[in-house]
C-alpha cells in the first residue's frame, strides 16, 4: 500500500526508518539468545532510537504555531505533531521521497 511520508505515523513511520536505516523492522522486544535484548523500533516515540539520527542527518527542527517542521539539507520540510515524528517524516523522504510503499501487515 503507498502512503504519503507526510501522512506517516505509528508503526508504518518506524517500518519506513527501520527500513531506511538497512534494519529488519521489530514491533516488540526480542532476545538474541546469547542475553541481549533488542529493544522494538520506536525511532518515532523514543528520542534514544531517532535522536542519533537526527544528529547524524542534520535535521533541524522547530515549532510552527500548533505543530513541528523539520528541514534536511535546506531543501525537505516536514511537519508533525510530535518533533520526532516530524524528523522522521522529514528523514525517511531523505530517502525514499514523497511516497512509501508499506506492506499491509504493518498498518
Amino acid at each position: 500500500m503507498k502512503i504519503k511520508t507526510a501522512e506517516l505515523t505509528g508503526a508504518a513511520l518506524d517500518w519506513v526508518v527501520a527500513k531506511c536505516e538497512g534494519e529488519e523492522y521489530r514491533d516488540r522486544m526480542e532476545w538474541d539468545g546469547i542475553g541481549q535484548d533488542y529493544p522494538a523500533h520506536k525511532y518515532s516515540t523514543n528520542w534514544a532510537q531517532g535522536g542519533p539520527i537526527i544528529e547524524r542527518e542534520k535535521i533541524t527542527i522547530s515549532d510552527a504555531l500548533d505543530e513541528w517542521v523539520a528541514g534536511s539539507k535546506g531543501r525537505l520540510t516536514y511537519f508533525g505533531p510530535t518533533p520526532l515524528i516530524a524528523a522522521m517524516r522529514c528523514f525517511c523522504a531523505s530517502k525514499l521521497g514523497n511516497e512509501v510503499e508499506i506492506p499491509q501487515e504493518v498498518i
